[in-house]
Parts: structure tokens; sequence; C-alpha cells
């Protein structure tokens, strides 16, 4: 792994906030600053543990929202924040929903069209808490992944929708790229983590594409989330699932446990994940076959880019192909053991992939996205900002700023580009997300080799992107067409909730 050399700048940055370890290698730095007798990183066993259920009824697709509009180019849905029994591989639980759904339904809308939500709470009225002292059963929504406006009723994520209250978002998506694949979920501060992690997930958030060849292949909408349960109540957080990230045994897809999906010989099929948990990542491999990436969270990419494996984290979503043109039989979908620090490392079967029926002779498309392009600008001449992700003593920080105290702010002017320098000097791994502008990766300094490389030389658009620990991430960043107040954060949604989240003023 390639780490990050500091410089005296950064030096005297760390050096503000006590760390008598400044001039350590980061290595040893990044276990120091984290330093707690009572309360640290958990040390997990290095071996590999093995998830591998048998295999469940066929996958079933998430289900889309009705339009209750029947104006062209008007979306108009409702989603009702509610808890509600759930059927999971059998076993009756009580979860966190969308309409009573999970996963949650999808939304579907062609690009430019004007999408209304009415969010209604009827969560009831609480004093009841989290361990970290927020009054529960408050919420809001994010189109997580969305290029519209944050500000009054659009993507505005400082909104409290208070229990037996509904609010009406309004968005316009002129501006958002046909094929983008996002979700929407809560984004009250304080429970975001707790809403998720209890099944408020939310579901896809599709803006369709226009790419005729695309519509030919059958095409499954993939949600990835996993739970642990006591009863049939979502396990209760504690203190230390808000320092490692929490992560349950019952890996899901589409809300079941290892589904098995149908597919022919010779056929193409097109695969959209979005990894919703609040911590788990995945390491997607699938024996014995090449998967194609043809998208991420922004869109659509050029062209069909092959992979053995490809790492997800929370937050962040792929569009695959797969072709089927190995020997009939069956295949597992496999998550890998990938060691994000703080996590168990686990080899799970997510679903069963089983060859049947008629021959096809579907071909995997040499052209996807003609326009899309890696941007070609001297970022020598552009403005440069470093933020440091630092864990210390059971908190969270960006650039020693601790969110619920006293955020770091970023001011920028609307139409000019930026170059962000993502540094991560805690002992984990960390998502970084950025609401409402997408950016594109220059680079990527330690972690995982092939997904470094592979999101470094792409002309991929990007909201989320794995910060390797003791790691850099270097982006450009285009921040365009709308002004207002913004986040940026870990997407370990418990660090976001402990103070690594800042502000993003957009003027």
């Amino acid at each position: 792994m390639s780490g990050y050399s500091m410089s005296r700048r950064d030096f005297l940055i760390l050096s503000s906030i006590g760390i008598t370890g400044a001039l350590m290698p980061l290595d040893a730095l990044g276990s120091q600053i984290f330093y707690r007798p009572d309360l640290h990183v958990s040390k997990w066993n290095r071996e590999v543990r093995v998830i591998d259920p048998p295999p469940s009824g066929l996958l079933k697709d998430p289900l889309e929202i009705p339009n209750l509009s029947a104006k062209a180019g008007i979306v108009d849905v409702m989603l009702d924040v509610k808890k509600a029994p759930v059927d999971i591989n059998g076993k009756r639980v009580n979860l966190l929903t969308y309409s009573g759904a999970f996963p949650a339904k999808t939304i579907r809308i062609k690009q430019g069209d004007r999408l209304k939500v009415t969010l209604k709470n009827s969560l009831p009225p609480t004093d009841e808490k989290t361990i970290l002292g927020y009054t529960k059963n408050i919420t809001n929504l994010h189109v997580h992944g969305w290029s519209v406006s944050p500000s009054g009723n659009s993507d505005n994520v400082f909104v409290a929708v208070n229990p037996g209250k509904e609010f009406v978002y309004e968005y316009d998506t002129s501006k958002q790229e046909a094929g983008t694949f996002g979700f929407y979920h809560p984004h009250y501060h304080g429970l975001v983590a707790e809403q998720i992690w209890s099944g408020l997930a939310g579901g896809a958030l599709i803006v369709e594409d226009n790419v005729k060849i695309l519509s030919d292949f059958e095409t499954h909408i993939l949600v990835l989330k996993d739970f642990n349960f006591i009863g049939s109540e979502p396990a209760s957080y504690t203190e230390q699932d808000y320092l490692d990230g929490k992560e349950g045994d019952m890996v899901l897809i589409n809300s079941q446990i290892n589904p098995v999906l149908n597919v022919r010989p010779g056929q193409v099929q097109r695969w959209r994940f979005v990894n919703e948990g609040p911590a788990r990542y995945y390491k997607l491999s699938l024996e014995g076959h090449k998967l194609y990436v043809i998208g991420t969270d922004g869109g659509l990419l050029d062209r069909p880019y092959p992979v053995s494996e490809l790492l997800l984290s929370p937050g962040e979503r792929v569009d695959l192909l797969m072709t089927a043109d190995n020997t009939s039989g069956t295949y597992k979908l496999l998550s890998l053991p990938y060691n994000r620090q703080g996590n168990e490392l686990q080899k799970v079967t997510l679903m069963t992939i089983v060859y049947k029926g008629e021959s096809a002779k579907d071909k995997i498309p040499s052209v996807i996205n003609p326009d899309a392009k890696r941007l070609a600008i001297d970022i020598n001449t552009l403005p440069r900002r470093k933020l440091y992700l630092i864990m210390a003593n059971g908190r969270s920080f960006i650039n020693l700023k601790d969110f619920n105290e006293d955020p770091h702010v970023i001011t920028s002017k609307v139409g000019t580009y930026e170059v962000w320098e993502i540094i991560n000097i805690s002992p984990m791994d960390h998502p970084f997300h950025q609401h409402i502008n997408a950016a594109q990766v220059l680079s990527i300094k330690g972690g995982d080799a092939a997904y470094a490389e592979f999101y470094s030389s792409i002309p991929a658009w990007k909201d989320t992107i794995n910060v390797p620990f003791q790691g850099v991430v270097t982006m450009l960043v285009p921040v365009m067409n709308f002004t207002g107040k913004t986040l940026y954060h870990c997407h370990i949604l418990e660090h976001e909730e402990t103070g690594m989240m800042g502000v993003w003023e957009i003027v």
C-alpha cells in the first residue's frame, strides 16, 4: 500500500489537536489518535468466516411506486414512513419502512421530469432518545446521487419532518444525467444510521437512459442490505457500533437470503447494485464469469469495462452486465473478504445463478455512452482543498471539526472547478460522499489496488468513493448549477453521526 507523505502544513494541523506522535509514520499515528482505554476500534480475528446459506426462492425485484399524476413530465409519489411487519425469508420482523415495503419501492423518472414526493411521517411522537442523545422518530429525505437544488423544498437535508407531519419535496431534474442511478433515504442528523439500519434504507432512484441496446437486456435492481435481529426487532445500537460501523450477519439482496436467479445460456443480463447498509462493504465477484461495468453513481460509461471483482462501499452504486458464457450449471455471486478495518473478514454468498432455459445469442455491446469522457482540465490552476478524516477519543472529525459542535465549512463558487484531496489518517476506511455535485477521481493512494486503478482511469462520475485507511483520494469537483447549503461526509453512517461531516456552501 502506498500511504500519505506528510507535509509541514499537515503536521501543523495534526499538532493543533495535541497529537504528540505527529512525526510518526501514519500507521502508528492512526492507532495513536484513536486510542482510548475504554473505547477503541474492535480487533477482529483476521481469519475469514464463510457465510454460505442455502439458496432460497427466486429473486424478486423491488416494486415501483405508482405515479399519482396524469400530467406529462410530472411524477408525483407518496412515501409514508411507518413501522410495519415485513417477511424476510419466512421470518416476520418489524422494520421502519416507506409505505410498508422493504426494500422500498423504486422511483423511476425521465430526464427533465419534475418529481414531487410527499413525505408523511406516521411514526408516533416519543421522548425516547438514541444513545447519542437524539430524540427518535424525526425524519426527512435525501435524494442520494442527484444533482438538484439543495435548498427550499428540494434536496434540503436540514428540514425536519416531525411525527404526525408531512412535507412536500419537489425536484427539478433538468440538470440530471440520463442513466443516473441513485437512491433515497433519511438524512436527519443523529438518526440516519439507526433509521437506515432499522429498515428505512430507501429505494432506487432511476433516471431512465436512452441507450436502446440496454433496454433489450433483462434488468434487475439489486438492493444490498444487512441486519441482525433480537427476536423480531433490529438489534439495538451500542457505543462500539458507532466506532466500528454496525454490520449484520443476515446479508440480503432485495430482502432475500441467497435468492436464485435463472439465466439462459448465452444471455446478457443487466444488474444494478445499490449498497444501502450503514457500514458493510461488498467485494462483488461471480464464480467463473467476468462482470462488465457500464455505469457508476452518476450515470453510464463510454463502454463496458470487464472486472473479476469490484468493491462497493456504503452508498456506492454500480451498473453491470453479466453474460452467461460458461458451462451450464450453478454459480455463486459472492462478496469476497475485504479488510476495511473495524470489521470481520467474511466471504458471503449473495445470490445463486442457475443456467436454465433455451440458449440466447446476446452480445456485450462495444459502446454504451460515447459522450462519457474524463474532463481535460489543467488542475494546476484550480483551487485545492485538503480534507482530513480523523477519529480520536471515540469521536470523528473532518479537519479537526466535529459536525456536532463546530462543522468544517467549505465555501465554493458556482460555475467553477476545484480539486479536493481526501486524506484519511484514521485507522479504518471511509466512503466519502458529497451531495449535489458528482466528481471524477484523479487518483487513489492506498487500499484495494484494483479499485484505485479502475476509478482513477475511467470516465465515471462519483458522488461516493472509498478512501482507504491511511490513504488519499484526489478528485476533480465541478461546482455546477445550484447554490445553497449542503453536506459532505463519511457514508459509514455511524461516523457521520459522531462528527465526520461538514457543510458545503455554494454561492
